[in-house]
């Protein structure tokens, strides 16, 4: 699966060539600034940025760049990543803007945008988030326009499990919105979201009805789904919704495909409404947070330990995590320990997706490309599982009539034996020494560590 690092590869690699050029330079002067402005310029416009936007970038980072402070540094190059991050913020967002919730229950959540732009899918996954924040979400459609609309909301919350408010036939939008918030108040739910009608294309018919729902359920939040992969039209659609309803916020949903990211970097300046959440896969948890400072982290080529962290603390034992840290340390770490945190590491999703989270490893070309198959770390767990208990706390003991038996019991060959054995060794090695390392140092308590020669294992 691709990832939100992933979409902003093609932005990334070119900035990184801009900054490689400043440093071989050794001192910033008005004129090499110039080109690189120009080459960031150029950059941006590639990545599909709203032009108006490119222009108030360079201008930011121009202004910044020139002054006297930057231009005698001593490190003018790392002044002016600096500079671009800060930048890069300014755009996106200063910080995560997250739900905001009434003053007495239950908060309405107005779902808006295009048809065919996710809004049915983002709701569920909505949903989804807030539940798992602490809150008892319900929702209900209010398309009775589109063929089975209603029943496929009931689908994507009956899989998040969460309850949606089904009304009686023949109800209106209004109708509907209304029976939810009563439905709602009723049940203890405190939070309802409104998953509105789309057309294929923006119409009076459409406003009209939206600005009914509007001042008839006065909601907290009226967020806009937008879809990345039509770019500027994502952005002017919701130029658009803002100037007719006056949109909260935007979820920007298929990050995971070829987007180039313009959309990301425009949507907050155009329409001045804060960029809230982005759908990163089909997934139901595929649904993040937008956090503008770590985002530039990430395009920059600077890692995102913090977003790291976040995935162990959701789906790691950190106890087992702690007692796997005292085995490596020992020398303790067998194969069984191997396989389990095989296992613990696969429940952090893509692996390749995780490379990128991590500083300077993403930006490695030799990484980049990495395309890891799950069904791998299948094979390796099969191996493993085939061996008797006494072969899995000792592996030296492991010879070839014993990894003939074990190749046979997996399904593999003695070669997947050998191959996996020689890795085992590797990864006890690297292990150890990331564990007690610089990554360790940097996730503090969180010291997860990879499981050996990534390419090897995974067949790159």
């Amino acid at each position: 699966m691709c990832t939100l690092t992933h979409m902003f590869d093609s932005l990334s690699d070119k900035l990184q060539r801009v900054f490689k050029n400043l440093r071989g330079e050794g001192k910033l002067t008005a004129a090499n600034m110039e080109a690189a402005l120009k080459e960031i310029r150029v950059a941006l416009l590639e990545a599909d940025v709203h032009f108006k936007v490119v222009k108030a970038f360079i201008e930011g980072v121009r202004v910044k760049a020139m002054g006297q402070e930057v231009l005698s540094s001593f490190s003018p190059a790392q002044q002016v990543i600096k500079i671009v991050r800060d930048e890069l913020i300014s755009v996106l967002g200063q910080h995560a803007s997250r739900i905001r919730t009434a003053n007495a229950p239950p908060t309405v959540i107005m779902i808006v945008g295009l048809q065919g732009s996710g809004k049915t899918t983002s709701t569920g996954k909505l949903a989804r988030y807030l539940s798992k924040n602490g809150h008892r979400p319900l929702v209900v459609s209010v398309d009775v326009y589109r063929p089975a609309a209603r029943e496929q909301l009931a689908v994507v919350a009956k899989g998040v499990e969460i309850p949606c408010y089904a009304g009686e036939p023949g109800q209106q939008p209004l109708e509907l919105a209304k029976g939810a918030r009563r439905e709602a108040e009723q049940s203890g739910r405190d939070i309802v979201l409104v998953d509105t009608a789309g057309r294929l294309h923006l119409d009076d018919d459409l406003m009209v009805e939206l600005e009914q729902l509007k001042a008839a359920l006065n909601p907290t939040e009226l967020l806009f789904v937008a879809d990345a992969m039509t770019g500027q039209d994502a952005v002017k659609s919701a130029e658009e919704f803002h100037k007719r309803l006056g949109i909260t916020g935007v979820i920007l949903t298929k990050m995971d495909g070829d987007a180039r990211g313009g959309a990301a970097l425009s949507i907050r300046h155009i329409t001045g409404q804060p960029l809230k959440f982005v759908g990163t896969g089909e997934k139901s948890d595929a649904f993040e947070l937008f956090h503008p400072d770590r985002v530039a982290s990430r395009i920059l080529g600077m890692g995102d330990v913090l977003s790291f962290i976040e995935k162990v603390e959701q789906n790691v034992d950190t106890k087992q995590a702690e007692e796997m840290q005292r085995k490596l340390l020992e020398d303790d770490f067998t194969l069984e320990d191997f396989r389990d945190q095989l296992k613990q590491l696969s429940k952090l999703g893509p692996l390749e997706s995780l490379l990128g989270l991590m500083p300077g490893i993403g930006a490695l070309k030799e990484l980049k490309n990495v395309k890891i198959d799950p069904k791998e770390i299948g094979r390796t767990v099969a191996i493993i599982n085939s061996m008797t208990p006494k072969e899995r706390a000792n592996h030296m003991i492991i010879n070839g009539v014993r990894r003939r038996r074990i190749a046979k019991g997996s399904g593999t060959s003695v070669n997947d034996v050998n191959n996996l054995l020689k890795q085992y060794g590797q990864a006890r090695k690297m292990m150890k020494s990331m564990s007690g390392g610089l990554l360790g140092k940097k996730m503090g308590k969180f010291k997860l560590p990879f499981p050996g020669d990534l390419g090897s294992l995974f067949g790159r």
